[in-house]
């Protein structure tokens, strides 16, 4: 991880600020539909700061710049930050948000300006009203972005590639149904109509996958579903005959994906002409609170005709149906068989044959490994692959060429994922190839015993994952310990590998999200030794409903079902820390992962001796 020296390009940012006026800049991460991974075109903050992480906001004043990240990546940002810049690490004490920052810099009466597109509307009025309480003029839309006048011709240009159909044998459910669903909704929230604009939501209502964001198989789209009309702004040369054909026999219109703004206007107009003496409320546009952009909102004709509430349909496709959830349990065993496989061949590699690996060509050889298994589609975000110190980087991206060696007598951080026709997977796993030391052994033993007791979790229907994030960290903080991440995130069905609504940790919004029996999850408590070494266990359950003795209050009761089939580092479990109850779950888990897996490799006896090693009961 390079530092990049952003003089230039900041120098040039504020002569534009200057010739519009603007005293303060805003660069966000996402882009225009809020996505978390974005296509290179949309990197600005990146371009602008230098630093890479996928979460992050750069705040830029005719002095100063700042960025704001969370604990995932205060290591990260502080190597690649040149010293232009201020790192502001969220969450720590004392320490201000980005938008505190802001509207202090504000002070005296300046200007904050952002592009409209790649803010959201509450977060914008928000930071509108504490700019001007700390004197500042406000906050702005400005409709050229200025980081890509100064990125200039350098800039990438927009990805178009082909979207294909999703089959109903992977999708489970046809546009047809899932429109007459969320069009139910609808008319229970007496709104006029649904502004899609999350990539992953239009992807998963439409039964389409794409290619435009590395990783993440979505495709630059907006759609407007109402009561009697549903419609798609999208390049039309990138669909299929059969996605044409398809989208037909749903009765979805197809639209240039720039004539979503026009089209918005237009409905802000006519719902502006019938308001004016109208004697009742009228139906507002509904778009999704917290992820829908400034502009957009805008463009719908503001506050008094648009309602911001949380998107049905990423609510409906947080709760995957039994042919998704057959996907995830299925795509999960071939997956696990790939990194035991990689896992076997690691070891050999560094012990017996003592090879010099760097960390790419460790994350190569299992991409290699996942590429032969069937329905693979590709990876689901960048493989972390790390040894020793580099592990306690969150989320270390390895670059070829500059990575370092593994080290066979330190611990090796894996976490990664792929896309299969029929789910998305994420794991990882924290291995010792040589002797680990008792920290090690310890850290390791509380985090797995951390993972453990969320797994055999059961708590009531109506329990957000929030409640239950202490679960996993109740070890660790016995200990003293803790790690600066969520526990855990929602994942897509060949779509996203972070989803919402739905996720376990401290985020305001997990306070409102109730798990669903149906609901795809991460379970992932780590702990990092900074300059050290870092240790995470992750694996992927099912939210699902269980049978209990009583049931309280005639509440349904839920549980977890894990579906990650990869087992657990023996070398780095301190026995003497694990209770009977934790024995027979590694031992059962174990046992299961025997079971599914070995048939893999019935003609590889490296992989299947370390497979029934690895398995052996406590």
């Amino acid at each position: 991880m390079e530092t990049v020296d952003t003089s230039a390009r900041l120098s040039a940012l504020r002569t534009l600020m200057r010739e519009r006026k603007v005293d303060i800049y805003v660069v966000p991460s996402e882009d225009s539909h809020a996505s978390e991974y974005i296509a290179d075109c949309d990197a600005r903050r990146e371009f602008i700061s230098g630093f890479s992480g996928s979460a992050g906001t750069t705040v830029i004043s005719l002095e100063k710049a700042a960025l704001a990240t969370d604990g995932r990546y205060f290591n990260q940002a502080a190597k690649q930050l040149d010293s232009n810049w201020l790192l502001l690490k969220t969450g720590l004490q004392d320490v201000p948000t980005w938008q505190e920052w802001t509207a202090d810099e504000a002070a005296g009466g300046k200007t904050v300006a952002v592009d409209p597109t790649l803010i959201s509307s509450s977060i914008a009025d928000k930071l509108n009203e504490s700019i001007k309480k700390s004197g500042g003029a406000g906050l702005e839309a400005v409709t050229e972005n200025l980081v890509d006048l100064v990125w200039g011709a350098a800039r990438p240009p927009r990805p178009n590639h082909p979207v294909v159909l999703q089959p109903a044998k992977y999708a489970g459910k046809d546009t047809a149904a899932k429109l007459v669903d969320l069009r139910k909704d609808l008319e229970k929230k007496k709104s006029a109509g649904f502004v899609v604009s999350l990539l992953d939501e239009v992807a998963w209502l439409f039964n389409l996958r794409g290619s435009d964001i590395t990783y993440n198989p979505v495709f630059f789209s907006y759609a407007i579903i109402t009561q009697d009309s549903a419609t798609l702004y999208i390049d039309s040369s990138k669909l299929t005959a059969e996605c044409h054909s398809y989208l037909a026999e749903n009765r979805v219109v197809v639209k240039p994906y720039e004539e979503l703004f026009v089209d918005t206007k237009t409905l802000a107009t006519v719902a502006a002409t019938a308001a004016e003496g109208a004697t009742t409320p009228l139906k507002k546009y509904s778009i999704s609170s917290g992820k829908a952009s400034w502009a957009l909102k805008l463009a719908l004709g503001g506050e008094n005709f648009v309602e911001e509430i949380r998107s049905p349909v990423g609510d409906a496709k947080a709760v995957k149906n039994e042919t998704e959830l057959n996907g995830m349990r299925n795509c999960h065993v071939r997956d696990g068989a790939a990194l035991i496989e990689f896992f076997a061949w690691l070891e050999d590699q560094l012990i017996n044959k003592k090879a010099v690996l760097d960390e790419v060509e460790a994350s190569d050889k299992l991409g290699e490994l996942r590429s032969k298994h069937q329905d693979f589609v590709g990876l689901s975000f960048d493989t972390i692959s790390s040894t020793g110190a580099n592990a306690a980087v969150i989320h270390y991206k390895p670059e070829r060429g500059n990575c370092s060696v593994i080290d066979p007598n330190a611990i090796y951080l894996c976490d990664s994922g792929a896309q299969y026709f029929d789910g998305t997977t994420d794991t990882t796993r924290t291995l010792h190839f040589g002797t680990p030391t008792e920290a090690e052994k310890t850290a390791y033993t509380l985090v797995l015993k951390g993972n453990m007791a969320l797994d055999m979790a059961v708590f009531p229907k109506g329990t957000t994952g929030f409640a239950i994030d202490s679960l996993a960290r109740q070890f660790l903080w016995k200990y003293g310990l803790d790690y600066r991440h969520g526990t855990g995130h929602g994942v897509g069905s060949y779509l996203n590998v972070h989803e919402g609504p739905i996720g376990i940790g401290t985020r305001k919004n997990y306070i409102d999200v109730p798990l669903a029996s149906g609901n795809v999850i991460s379970n992932e408590p780590g702990y990092y030794e900074d300059g050290a070494y870092g240790i995470r266990i992750e694996n992927i359950v099912i939210v699902r409903e269980v049978k209990t003795k009583h049931s309280f209050g005639d509440k349904p009761y839920l549980g977890f079902e894990h579906v990650t089939m990869v087992p657990y580092c023996r070398s780095l479990i301190d026995e003497t820390l694990l209770t009977p109850e934790e024995k027979k779950w590694l031992n059962d888990s174990s046992k299961d992962i025997l079971a599914k897996t070995e048939s893999y490799f019935k003609d590889d006896p490296l992989t299947h001796s370390w497979l029934v090693r690895e398995t052996q009961p406590f």
